[in-house]
């Protein structure tokens, strides 16, 4: 049998999503945490790193330098930064990797706001450099640290650190502001440093799995994408639920609330996916693009599309104005329901509900897409299709559909097609975000990360509400009461439905329900 003689391409690669070679940071890399002994960096950036350099991810020959203003020795640091590190039992090889991971980081001790302690710095990444074979060298700048120091960090990096003889990265974390003005002033003083091609806002929420699959699901799938749209979809829901509440950090989370900490960045994101046109490609630019276009089709938030919760002790737990670092008599508010409307002739009227609160009943982060009721006549009170995309935890993908019941008797009952990742994919290993977020920064590729323009058209969807939940326009509206540990405000239920939502007949469950309970 003759053949073309060319090798067969893998089925389902989407050339479009493979980041240009000459992007990638593959050699003579230094790799900086400012912000080295906090939190973030020891519990997310570098168990994110050495993750990466277990996969072999990392440049080759690649150095950590760590950045802080705390003062302390090598063996001080190394205890911190692999403090958080997970290793699964009967992971013989872990411990020499870890120690391979600490020859290769280092720690350098200085200020945010003064030059000379980032010409020191520059100092130690230069020694490192000059063992380098090659001219070249690349320095990737995370900024692990809290917004006031943003701007400092980022002008001394490019006047005292910044590679003459290769590429610079600066990778920077939420919080973006506080709403549409001090966004403008932090990315107006980035722009005078670095270009947007070098900076990487990161949003954690756009490396996760199941986010980025929404993509692959929406416009890789006729059957789904052909009933993505106002004509069949009554409401969409992206739901944000932690099972704890501040716990002591009260006095940040007062000053941010959830709304900035949950809703205008991460559900945004995710609703900006699942809503965007199909775009050109899935390079970086053409998915952005479709992002802060429909964004830009959604009017800012109003008052009475909103629903605002407090915890309160519940359940032998205090509540949220029973923790010390939280100002006595603080509306701010630990839960929130918005509704967003996007106009445009793929989406108009259709309801998106945000949801997020803390002191729950469970940890989950999921989206709800409930279609139309089904033509009346035949069936009588029959549930809704719904699609269910189950982000954290135990990712998943399940359609919930109406089936005959199995037996002699003839009666619709509904049940559910289940992607569950970990019973289908068994021995396959889910990235933490940051570590593919991580990556996609030393590739280059921008496509999960927030541009300048998508950043502010998010801004100004949100700041009218979070400028009347702060004072600015009068009196501060008072959140209701809800218990530590439950779903949340007992107007969450009433909320919902006045916008179509209609909850699944109650002998529904998953991921198993008991036929004899109907």
């Amino acid at each position: 049998m003759a053949t073309t003689g060319r090798p067969r391409a893998m089925s389902g690669t989407i050339p479009s999503m493979e980041s240009s070679a000459h992007e990638a940071l593959k050699d003579n890399t230094v790799i900086v945490v400012l912000g080295a002994s906090g939190d973030l960096a020891k519990k997310k950036t570098y168990p994110a790193l050495f993750g990466l350099y277990r996969m072999g991810f990392l440049p080759r020959d690649v150095k950590i330098v760590g950045y802080a203003r705390t003062k302390m020795d090598d063996a001080e640091y190394h205890k911190r930064i692999t403090s958080y590190i997970k290793v699964a039992d009967g992971d013989d090889g872990a411990k020499a990797d870890i120690e391979a991971f600490k020859s290769f980081s280092s720690y350098v001790s200085g200020g945010y706001e003064d030059a000379p302690s980032f010409e020191n710095l520059n100092k130690t990444l230069e020694e490192i450099e000059s063992k380098y074979q090659a001219k070249e060298r690349n320095r990737l700048f995370y900024l692990a640290l809290p917004p006031s120091v943003f701007i400092p960090v980022a002008q001394h990096l490019k006047e005292q650190c910044y590679s003459k003889d290769g590429k610079n990265r600066i990778i920077v974390e939420k919080p973006f502001g506080k709403d549409l003005d001090s966004c403008r002033t932090l990315l107006s003083s980035l722009k005078q440093h670095w270009t947007e091609d070098e900076t990487f806002r990161i949003d954690h929420y756009l490396g996760k799995e199941m986010v980025k699959n929404i993509l692959v699901l929406r416009f890789a799938n006729i059957a789904l994408n052909a009933s993505w749209d106002k004509n069949s979809i009554s409401n969409v829901q992206i739901t944000f639920k932690e099972p704890f509440g501040t716990e002591g950090r009260g006095g940040y989370f007062d000053e941010f609330g959830v709304i900035r900490d949950i809703l205008q960045n991460h559900l945004l994101q995710v609703l900006s996916i699942i809503a965007m046109e199909r775009p050109v490609s899935f390079s970086a630019e053409d998915i952005r693009d479709e992002k802060v276009k429909v964004l830009r089709a959604i009017p800012p938030i109003e008052r009475n599309d909103t629903l605002l919760g407090q915890y309160v002790a519940a359940n032998g737990k205090p509540g949220y104005l029973d923790d010390d670092t939280v100002p006595h008599n603080s509306v701010c508010p630990t839960y929130a329901a918005t509704t967003l409307w996007i106009h445009n002739p793929r989406w108009e009227g259709v309801p998106f509900i945000l949801k997020a609160g803390k002191a729950l009943n469970e940890a989950k982060v999921e989206v709800r897409i409930q279609f139309k009721d089904v033509t009346q006549g035949i069936f009588k009170d029959i549930s809704r299709n719904e699609l269910v995309l189950r982000i954290q935890p135990s990712e998943a993908v399940y359609l919930k559909l109406n089936t005959k019941t199995p037996g002699l008797n003839t009666r619709a009952i509904p049940t559910e097609m289940d992607l569950t990742y970990k019973r289908r994919f068994t021995e396959a290993k889910i990235p933490e975000a940051y570590e593919a977020l991580i990556l996609d920064a030393l590739r280059g590729d921008h496509s999960n990360f927030v541009r300048d323009d998508e950043l502010e058209v998010a801004w100004k969807i949100f700041t009218p509400i979070l400028h009347w939940i702060d004072g600015k326009n009068g009196p501060a509206p008072k959140p209701v009461p809800y218990p530590y540990g439950s779903r949340g405000p007992k107007e969450l239920d009433s909320f919902i439905s006045k916008y179509g939502f209609k909850r699944t007949v109650p002998e529904y469950t998953w991921p198993l329900m008991n036929i004899s309970a109907l």
